[in-house]
């Protein structure tokens, strides 16, 4: 899957899981569950215990899921990730070795920002996406303030994403969406409750055909 193809799926879809677990079994339960309810990409973070081990597993039993690396703060876990498969990089804040790593491999990569300095930072080194973390501090106001004068840049809404904010974040200009346990909630995946997993998916994901529906547009 080339990069163009990585990024434009991440764009379609709309939406990136991110599994940030505390067993390497819980990462694959949770990512191929989210798989499996229609949502074919999610973001391993490498403090997940075995995350890079985690990866190559995904990526041999979901041949078809785009699956990335998260918090990747240096180059070392980069070479390793992209090993195991990894289609695409990602940190919670902007750390330009690693930029330069994944433009330089032609691999995705979306480094993490807040000010606007470093939104335009992170987009100017290379990066597909800026992913802006924590949103939720900053809220959905915040997105449409970014996008004002940063129109070109392909902003995701991470960290603290909740089915209340969600809307709001993509309708203010957020092209997706980064969720983590508002849809992998700690105790379906204590109890494997795989269903209550996908009804969340389902409920998100009418969030983004909603948000990009005509009737939508300002």
């Amino acid at each position: 899957m080339t990069k163009e193809e990585v990024c434009s799926r991440i764009e379609q879809i709309g939406i990136v899981p991110a599994v940030r677990v505390s067993s390497s079994e819980e990462a694959h339960f949770a990512a191929s569950a989210v798989n499996r309810a229609g949502i074919p990409i999610a973001e391993i973070t490498a403090t997940v215990p075995g995350a890079v081990e985690v990866i190559a597993r995904l990526v041999k039993d979901c041949p078809k899921m785009i699956l990335g690396a998260g918090t990747v703060l240096d180059v070392d876990l980069a070479k390793r990730c992209l090993g195991a498969g990894a289609h695409f990089l990602t940190s919670p804040c902007l750390v330009l070795e690693v930029v330069d790593f994944a433009v330089k491999q032609g691999i995705a990569v979306l480094p993490g920002a807040l000010t606007p300095t470093e939104v335009l930072s992170a987009w100017k080194a290379g990066g597909d996406f800026v992913k802006v973390y924590p949103c939720a501090p900053v809220g959905e106001d915040y997105i449409r303030a970014l996008k004002a004068p940063f129109p070109q840049v392909k902003l995701i809404a991470a960290g603290g994403v909740t089915q209340q904010s969600a809307l709001g974040y993509l309708l203010s200009g957020a092209s997706a969406l980064g969720i983590g346990t508002a849809l992998i909630p700690r105790e379906a995946l204590q109890m494997r409750q795989e269903e209550q997993i996908h009804e969340l998916a389902r409920r998100f994901k009418r969030m983004v055909k909603k948000a990009r529906s005509p009737e939508s547009s300002p």
